[in-house]
C-alpha cells in the first residue's frame, strides 16, 4: 500500500485529495471521497457561511473520517466561511485564489490543518514560515482558476523549497499520475476533474458527458485581463469571453458577462452558454464510476507501476 507523510498528517488511508470545486464539491462528494480513504473537500466557492455549515454537518452525518473545506479567498463570504470553519472545528482547510495569512493563526490555534493551494515557490516559502502544514502545488493544467507555471516544473521546486508535505495538482486522473507525482517528490495528488465524473458528484449529466468525451485540446483559458485566468472546456461561452476580452471591453462588463455562468454550466447543464470548468486531464477521464472505484483503481495502478520500475530499469 502507498502510505506517505500526507496520510499521517491528515489521518487518511490513501494520498489522494479531492479538489474543492465550487458548486459541485458538495457534502455528497466530500463524504464519499473520505469514506473511500481519501480526503474529501467541501468547495465553499462564493457560498455564504450558513450553506457551508449545513454541508459540514451533512458530511459528518455520513462519515466519521477526516474531511476539509476549501475557502476561496477572493469570495466576498470568505470571512464568514472562516468563522464557520472555526466554530465547526473542521479538521482540514485548503485555500485558493489568494494568501490565507490573516486566517492562519486562528486556524492553527484551533488545531485545524492548513493546506494552501499555491502556484509559485515564493508564496509557498512565505506561507511555510507562517506555519502551513502542507501545500497543494497546482500547475496551470488544472481547471478553474490557474497560475502560469505547469505542474512538472512547479511541484519539484515547491518540494525543494519547503519542509512539509507537498501535494501535486493539475493533470492527475490515474495511477500513472500518482506514481509520477511521487517521483517528483510529492506526498500525494489532488484531483478535481476526475472526481467530477463520479456517481456521487452533483454536476449535471450533460457536463459530465462533455468531460468524458473531451480530447487533449478540449480546454481553453480566459480571464487573463482580470488577473484570474480560468481554464474550462471550449464552447461558445469561452469563445465569446475571449472575443470580448480581446476587444478590450471594461473589466466591469467582462465580469458581468461571466457572472452566473458556472452554475449555468455545471448545475443546469447548459453546455453551450455555461462555464464548464475542468482541467486538461479531461482527455484521460473516460467513465463515470463511484469515488471508491476511482481511488482504488488509481492506487492499484500506481502500486503496479512502482513495483515494475526496478525490473524495467534493470532490463535497460
Amino acid at each position: 500500500m502507498i502510505h506517505t507523510p500526507l496520510c499521517d498528517l491528515l489521518g487518511i488511508e490513501h494520498p489522494v485529495i479531492q479538489g474543492g470545486m465550487a458548486w459541485i464539491a458538495t457534502a455528497e462528494l466530500a463524504a464519499a471521497v473520505s469514506e473511500a480513504g481519501g480526503l474529501g473537500l467541501i468547495g465553499s466557492g462564493s457560498a455564504p457561511g450558513d450553506w457551508v455549515r449545513d454541508q459540514i454537518r451533512q458530511v459528518r452525518a455520513h462519515t466519521n473520517k477526516p474531511f476539509g473545506v476549501n475557502i476561496l479567498l477572493i469570495s466576498p463570504n470568505a470571512d464568514d466561511v472562516f468563522r464557520v470553519v472555526l466554530e465547526e472545528r473542521v479538521p482540514v482547510v485548503t485555500t485558493g485564489a489568494g494568501t490565507p495569512s490573516a486566517y492562519m493563526p486562528a486556524l492553527k490555534e484551533a488545531g485545524t490543518k492548513v493546506v494552501p493551494v499555491v502556484s509559485s515557490v515564493m508564496l509557498a516559502r512565505r506561507l511555510a514560515r507562517q506555519g502551513a502544514d502542507a501545500f497543494v502545488a497546482e500547475g496551470m493544467e488544472s481547471g478553474g482558476h490557474i497560475g502560469d507555471v505547469s505542474t512538472m516544473p512547479l511541484v519539484p521546486q515547491v518540494v525543494d523549497a519547503v519542509d512539509v508535505p507537498v501535494v501535486a495538482a493539475g493533470g492527475f486522473a490515474d495511477g500513472r499520475g500518482l506514481a509520477a507525482a511521487l517521483a517528483l517528490g510529492a506526498a500525494g495528488i489532488q484531483m478535481g476533474t476526475r472526481f467530477i465524473c463520479t456517481s456521487e458528484c452533483i454536476a449535471h449529466p450533460a457536463f459530465k458527458h462533455k468531460v468524458v468525451t473531451a480530447g487533449d485540446r478540449a480546454t481553453a483559458t480566459t480571464g487573463y485581463s482580470l488577473g484570474h485566468a480560468v481554464r474550462a472546456l471550449r464552447n461558445p461561452m469561452t469563445r465569446e469571453f475571449a472575443r470580448l476580452e480581446l476587444e478590450g471591453i471594461s473589466m466591469d462588463d467582462l465580469v458581468e458577462f461571466g457572472t452566473g455562468k458556472m452554475r449555468l454550466g455545471l448545475i443546469e447543464g447548459d453546455v453551450e452558454n455555461g462555464s464548464l470548468m475542468c482541467g486538461q486531464v479531461a482527455g484521460l477521464v473516460t467513465d463515470i464510476v463511484p469515488c471508491r472505484q476511482v481511488i482504488e483503481r488509481i492506487v492499484a495502478e500506481a502500486e503496479a507501476i512502482i513495483g515494475r520500475l526496478p525490473k524495467m530499469v534493470k532490463e535497460r
